[in-house]
């Protein structure tokens, strides 16, 4: 199986010890995770860039330039999560926990699923 590379919108400098953001588009870094055969590998830190120019779109395409294929969200709005899937980057759920190690570890064992249209954010920016 090919290695998937999991992006974790992170609070602070992130790392698998770190605390997840709510929001994707305002997270402080990415931890970004390479798993392979449900086993995790490296970890690396991406810091977010400034919702400037291009807005939410900015952070997906910084994920895609790093070979992301794969997030978890807590929250996303519809023109982001379109972009993701526009990139081939798959964008998972998990809305209930906070620590990323539990949340990779879930994602690894195949445990988390595709965000549905139905669980986008809507209004006010929708990020």
């Amino acid at each position: 199986m090919a290695v998937v590379r999991l992006a974790i919108p992170s609070e602070g400098e992130g790392g698998l010890d770190g605390v997840r953001s709510g929001h994707f588009g305002h997270c402080d870094v990415f931890t970004c995770v390479d798993i392979e055969d449900g086993k995790i590998g490296t970890v690396r830190i991406v810091a977010n860039k400034e919702h400037v120019q291009g807005g939410c779109m900015v952070p997906v395409q910084l994920l895609a330039q790093e070979g992301v294929n794969a997030i978890v969200v807590g929250g996303i709005g519809m023109r982001p999560l379109m972009g993701f899937r526009q990139m081939g980057i798959d964008v998972y759920h998990d809305a209930e926990r906070r620590e990323i190690r539990p949340v990779v570890e879930d994602f690894a064992a195949g445990a988390l699923t595709l965000i549905t249209d139905q669980q986008v954010c809507g209004g006010g920016g929708g990020h």
